[in-house]
């Protein structure tokens, strides 16, 4: 029978085993920190009925969508987590209490043309906080706290969180007498970090139908950069002149009011009126993420303020804020940039037992105990060399290795090999454990990302 030729499919993400391991580090981080802040773990099913996956969909997202029957079904694979979350509390909204906190890490699909960082099948890190008919701004204040202390806690100093709120942006485009095309000229401002000034301006005059003028007053307006107390106090000049530019200004200030309190260095926040998000979407608060030293990656969390998040789905007013980590690109580009820490254990186990009697029970008996103080261990029993046993350990960076023999079960201790430094002990079992545990601490005190 002639062998198929085992392939990946191109966009789609396949690690071995040490990436693999820095991979679930990083989604550990990412738990561990949503959870402090009081968010639920939730995973919805990838596959959904393709109605309710398209219900605010269309454009894009219906040509990008992985779309297929299954006999008189219609279904799809999610292309986000925020469409499953809408129908999750639209279905569930009496079970539930507001506001609702989730966290999801999951894998989400897009048809795209894969490239380079770009994937078809990827992890989105994604938090959400849901109101019942009202969401205090409170909420939009703390979730750039969240960005900073998740980035922190990977390993990350050098970044920025820009926040911008789009109810400034239509109150001045609605001062300029531009309403009716605002979302066109968002839309294109937010390629300002692409494509340059000068290609944005002519992209609103020749795209959006502006002036010169006009073009010219917007890049004035988007321009205006200095501390954060200085850009609010140049928004100041225009109040006055349309209630919703007042409204989000309002809002805006607060969310820079509470940032030291929540623990966020003016360093890593900056309002910036060029952030947008493109999506029709967002309503309020909008941030993005930017690493300082690796601008051309472009944003590694995003997200915004919401009014509706499950108008397709039910009559109730559910507003959120939420913000999105494309987890599987920033893994991506940071490998590619040497910044995932070479240093961290990616071993499977701390510890490999290799027995040397016949009977394996005092083996078998030492690696229960070993694992029910925590410390992770295999026991290998293959029919091997010596050599062979040790080249094993050392391919996977197994950082100690325990002989047991007839001297060793005679004297009830374990001779212990500290595979990176070669020394080797002989001692009793709680010893060795300690010693052990000692070690693991040690080489896990490093963070998962390192600056360069």
């Amino acid at each position: 029978m002639a062998k198929m030729t085992p392939r990946t499919l191109s966009g789609f993400m396949e690690l071995l085993p040490q990436p693999q391991q820095q991979m679930e580090r990083m989604m550990d981080i990412l738990r561990s920190t949503y959870a402090r802040y009081g968010f639920t773990p939730l995973d919805t099913p990838v596959i959904e009925a393709s109605e309710v996956l398209l219900a605010k969909g269309g454009g894009d997202t219906e040509k990008q969508i992985y779309r297929f029957n299954k006999g008189d079904a219609d279904i799809a694979l999610r292309f986000d987590l925020t469409v499953p979350l809408a129908k999750y509390v639209a279905l569930h909204y009496n079970d539930l209490s507001f506001p609702f906190r989730r966290y999801q890490i999951g894998k989400v699909y897009r048809g795209e043309r894969a490239q380079r960082g770009r994937f078809r099948e990827f992890y989105q890190a994604d938090i959400d906080v849901i109101g019942d008919g009202k969401l205090d701004i409170t909420n939009e204040a703390e979730i750039p706290a969240i960005i900073y202390e998740t980035f922190t806690s990977l390993g990350l100093q050098r970044f920025q969180i820009r926040v911008n709120n789009r109810k400034i942006l239509n109150g001045f485009y609605a001062m300029q007498g531009l309403s009716e095309k605002s979302g066109d000229i968002m839309r294109t401002v937010d390629k300002l970090d692409k494509i340059g000034a000068e290609k944005v301006r002519a992209c609103l005059m020749d795209d959006c139908g502006l002036s010169d003028a006009q073009a010219d007053e917007i890049l004035k307006f988007i321009a205006i950069r200095g501390t954060n107390e200085e850009v609010l106090a140049a928004l100041k000049g225009y109040e006055g002149r349309d209630e919703k530019f007042d409204e989000g200004l309002s809002e805006l200030n607060t969310v820079v009011k509470y940032l030291a309190a929540f623990g966020v260095p003016e360093d890593n926040f900056a309002v910036d009126l060029t952030i947008a998000r493109g999506l029709d979407y967002y309503t309020g608060t909008v941030y993005e993420t930017t690493l300082l030293d690796h601008p051309e990656i472009g944003s590694v969390c995003s997200g915004g303020r919401y009014d509706n998040l499950a108008e397709y789905y039910t009559d109730r007013q559910l507003p959120g804020v939420g913000i999105s980590i494309g987890l599987t690109r920033l893994f991506y580009v940071l490998g590619e940039q040497g910044m995932l820490n070479p240093e961290l254990p990616t071993a499977p186990a701390d510890v490999l037992i290799l027995p040397m009697t016949d009977d394996l029970a005092p083996a078998i008996a030492l690696a229960t105990k070993l694992r029910q103080t925590g410390i992770r261990t295999q026991l290998y029993t293959e029919a091997k060399k010596f050599k062979a046993k040790m080249n094993y350990a050392d391919k996977l960076s197994i950082p100690y290795v325990l002989f047991l023999g007839d001297d060793e079960i005679a004297q009830n201790i374990v001779t212990c090999k500290d595979m990176t430094s070669g020394e080797q002990t002989k001692l009793g079992h709680s010893d060795t454990i300690a010693l052990i545990r000692k070690g693991i601490d040690e080489k896990n005190q490093g963070k998962v990302i390192v600056e360069k």
